[in-house]
């Protein structure tokens, strides 16, 4: 049986709250000065925000008998296969690496990036379970051929 949901792991996310959490008890208890307290605070308010904004958008991309859903922080969105005008990976060369983005090119002009990190896998690996769902033609970014 193929996966058919992606979302980040769940301990990067528990990661990312416990370091808010440790922030806002550090800017509280050790630093001293208000400036610091304020970008402290800020910054702690930041990592349990997106910690929770993340957890509540999980799974982030799913394969549904109503369709391809896609899911964000306030909404979820179900695309047909007739709504879906590509999908295809797209990369970019970034500090040495390659970095890839599952892009998903909706009809009504929506497109949606996933990342390694919204899928908690790699992007190719999506591509494939998406194709193999009927959902995609397999269409490559800038550099991509034949293995």
């Amino acid at each position: 049986m193929q996966q058919t949901q992606w979302e980040p792991p769940a301990g990067g996310i528990a990661g990312c709250g416990a370091a808010g959490i440790l922030m806002a008890i550090v800017s509280v208890t050790v630093v001293t000065d208000v400036p610091g307290r304020i970008l402290t605070m800020i910054a702690a308010a930041g990592l349990l925000l997106f910690a929770g904004g993340t957890w509540r958008a999980r799974p982030k991309l799913a394969i549904t008998p109503a369709g391809l859903a896609i899911r964000g922080w306030f909404r979820t969105q179900v695309l047909r296969p007739t709504d879906i005008k590509i999908i295809r990976i797209t990369e970019f060369r970034r500090y040495g690496r390659t970095v890839r983005f599952l892009e998903v090119d909706s009809t009504d002009g929506g497109l949606v990036l996933f990342s390694r990190w919204d899928l908690g896998t790699n992007p190719l690996d999506v591509l494939d379970a998406l194709t193999d769902a009927g959902y995609a033609g397999r269409q490559g970014g800038p550099g991509e051929g034949p293995d």
